[in-house]
């Protein structure tokens, strides 16, 4: 591309995640141009289209129709469900576009790899939606370890609370929610999290164990008498804490939203209409469900830093404790809600250090934060000199996919994996 025109994105899936970072793109004129977009719901290509406030805005109902039109723009945004990432984005380096690619790159060991290798071939560059190594909160936690103001890094402690609705919603009834139709839970949800231990280790991990299962959304758990959808009248609907019908109410934002297109002014007559049939509207013990809602992993990286990840269904937001020879490290959602601030340095001599982050756009400091640090760095990424290596390029998540799947293989056959074999 000419360098000070704008950048111009396409899309391939124009669902939430597409219409989240072209908002944010739409507010920069100056550095983006929304050209295209894919999607087999012609409602979301529209929202795409109105997001552009381009006359010259490109529909295509598929994937496929959008690669046959030929190289369309400068970048294409990949937000399609995970299994269609390894071929989309495939078909997207072959016409010569650079990527933004949704997490994770691909559903399976081989594929990434393909996709690292396809990358380097055709050079074109390929930044994966790692948001939070862009959220202020996280880039805080950076700088603080890269001061030196720890000593030398010994542990990192993570967390991730889900949230009770969030696992129903997305990972009971929703499309994450059978292993073999998406990806494993460490994968779809947690990519994020065994990206940022090992972006903030500053290392590649060497060993990984895990352990974890499904244990409360199975049908054995299920109420006495409790019908196959919320809708039929569940005899404990009431006391429930996941009441599909509540979508019609208190859980309406933001999670119906991503799965209902016309949620934000349907009644609550047409969502109920609409739960008697969808997957949203089932009993979360009678799903068909494998995904775990419990996991915890075990990380050695070079240099005899370790690391603990726990996965839980039962709890809500991420939380660090990093451990170094001059100090300790936390924060996270608890200390944001209940004590005012993002993170205490409580150094091993002297006095308690607090830091309150903010988010670029005045939002959100960790996740949703994360989506505008992203999208504010995307044409400085991809306007680098070529070979120049990217922020969230495909160089360094690679290995942070190859650390989810090495948790997979732990937790399944119960052993210790050495990731030298994933080489």
């Amino acid at each position: 591309m000419v360098s000070g025109k704008p950048l111009t994105l396409a899309c391939i899936g124009c669902g939430a995640r597409a219409q989240t970072y072209t908002q944010l793109a739409a507010r920069r004129p100056d550095r983006f141009q929304i050209v295209a977009g894919a999607d087999p719901v012609s409602d979301r290509v529209e929202k795409i289209r109105r997001i552009s406030s381009n006359p010259d805005f490109r529909g295509f109902s598929s994937a496929e129709a959008i690669l046959a039109a030929g190289k369309l723009a400068d970048v294409m945004i990949i937000a399609t469900q995970d299994n269609f990432h390894y071929g989309h984005c495939q078909g997207a380096l072959r016409l010569g576009y650079d990527v933004l690619l949704e997490k994770p790159i691909a559903t399976r060991l081989e594929q990434v790899r393909e996709i690292e290798r396809l990358t380097q071939e055709v050079n074109r560059r390929v930044m994966v939606c790692f948001v939070l190594r862009f959220a202020a909160f996280y880039r805080k936690v950076k700088e603080i370890i890269d001061s030196g103001a720890l000593g030398e890094l010994v542990s990192i402690q993570a967390n991730e609370g889900v949230d009770p609705w969030h696992q129903a919603h997305s990972f009971v009834r929703g499309h994450w929610s059978v292993v073999s139709q998406s990806s494993p839970m460490i994968l779809s949800k947690c990519c994020h999290d065994t990206d940022i231990i090992h972006w903030l280790a500053g290392r590649r991990c060497t060993r990984v164990a895990s352990f974890g299962s499904l244990e409360c959304f199975r049908s054995e758990r299920a109420p006495v008498n409790a019908p196959a959808r919320c809708t039929d009248g569940c005899p404990v609907g009431e006391q429930c804490s996941y009441n599909a019908l509540r979508y019609t109410n208190d859980m309406r934002f933001p999670w119906l939203s991503m799965v209902y297109d016309r949620a934000q002014e349907a009644s609550v007559e047409e969502i109920t209409a609409w739960l008697r049939t969808s997957p949203w509207g089932r009993c979360v013990y009678r799903c068909d469900n494998d995904a775990v809602d419990r996991q915890v992993l075990a990380l050695e990286f070079e240099g005899g830093v370790t690391g603990t990840f726990t996965m839980t269904a039962f709890a809500t937001g991420r939380h660090l404790e990093i451990c170094g020879t001059k100090g300790v490290l936390k924060g996270g959602e608890s200390y944001r809600q209940h004590f005012g601030t993002h993170l205490i340095l409580l150094p091993h001599e002297g006095e308690p250090v607090r830091y309150t982050v903010q988010a670029e756009d005045g939002g959100y400091e960790l996740h949703g934060g994360g989506d505008a640090g992203l999208v504010n760095i995307l044409y400085d990424e991809m306007t680098k000199p070529p070979g120049a290596p990217l922020e969230a390029g495909i160089e360094s998540t690679v290995h942070s996919h190859l650390i989810g799947f090495a948790a997979e293989e732990a937790r399944l056959n119960r052993r210790v994996v050495d990731l030298s074999e994933w080489h």
